[in-house]
């Protein structure tokens, strides 16, 4: 979907979502959880899982393509488990479809909207938000300000449609460790690279690190655990060479938790 008009984008945008909206109310309750699957990150969150209905940030936890590629598909395998359709807002036409559907977010669920402008896309995110026909909107954002976040915070609650702000490059610093936000979690995630004997082989490795959750079991530091890459049911999982163990440690990240 693509328009030099912010309005004709807007229109044919609420006319497919009400269309959706028509045919089934399919979005959680804000009072659902996502689990994840590994007691490691459930344990910690408040649910065990990933609140529904809410505001999410996943930021790449250093600025390389893998890192913003592998944000991409963390948020997208969250969504794979989901049911119902998905609005993903973007700036540019460079979101590969079938990378999606390899972490189980099928193309048949997916409205995408392309902007080409930054300054628009975060009108886009809001009023997907608002309908309760989708189970999620994911907005490809560069930058968002406390006003904003607050904005989508609310609109997810009144709709129980999950949010999901997706960044290309690490969020700058105000100085405390992290930017305002009024999100209920935020996420970085790093690509890690392949052991050499396992190279062109498998799945892929991320460290996936939860930098503040709102009632979260988190110490003074945030957490992070090395994962394998969403599978093709949107799916974590463990190492082979750490499923053994009866409780994998997360590691300390280098942030406070907000």
């Amino acid at each position: 979907m693509t328009s030099s008009d912010p309005r004709s984008v807007l229109g044919t945008l609420r006319a497919r979502i009400a269309t959706l909206e028509r045919g089934s109310a399919t979005a959680p309750s804000p009072a659902s959880y996502l689990p994840f699957g590994l007691s490691a990150i459930d344990s910690l969150l408040p649910g065990r899982g990933l609140q529904l209905g809410a505001l999410h940030e996943v930021t790449p936890a250093q600025a390389a393509i893998s890192h913003a590629a592998a944000c991409t598909l963390f948020a997208a395998g969250i969504l794979a488990r989901t049911r119902g359709p998905i609005l993903w807002c973007l700036a540019a036409r460079d979101l590969f479809a079938p990378a999606l559907a390899r972490v189980g977010l099928h193309p048949d669920r997916v409205i995408y909207v392309e902007t080409y402008r930054e300054a628009e896309l975060l009108p886009l995110v809001e009023e997907g938000a608002r309908f309760r026909g989708l189970a999620g909107v994911v907005g490809e954002v560069a930058r968002t300000g406390l006003t904003a976040s607050r904005r989508l915070q609310l609109c997810a609650e009144e709709s129980g449609v999950t949010v999901l702000l997706v960044r290309r490059a690490p969020v700058a610093s105000d100085g405390g460790g992290t930017t305002a936000s009024a999100a209920t979690s935020r996420w970085s995630v790093e690509a890690v690279p392949a052991s050499p004997s396992a190279a062109g082989f498998g799945r892929g490795r991320w460290r996936v690190g939860l930098q503040r959750c709102r009632g979260a079991a988190l110490s003074s530091e945030p957490a992070s655990w090395l994962v394998e890459a969403c599978d093709e049911a949107g799916r974590l999982t463990l190492p082979a060479d750490l499923a053994e163990r009866s409780y994998p440690q997360a590691r300390p990240s280098r942030a406070a938790a907000g």
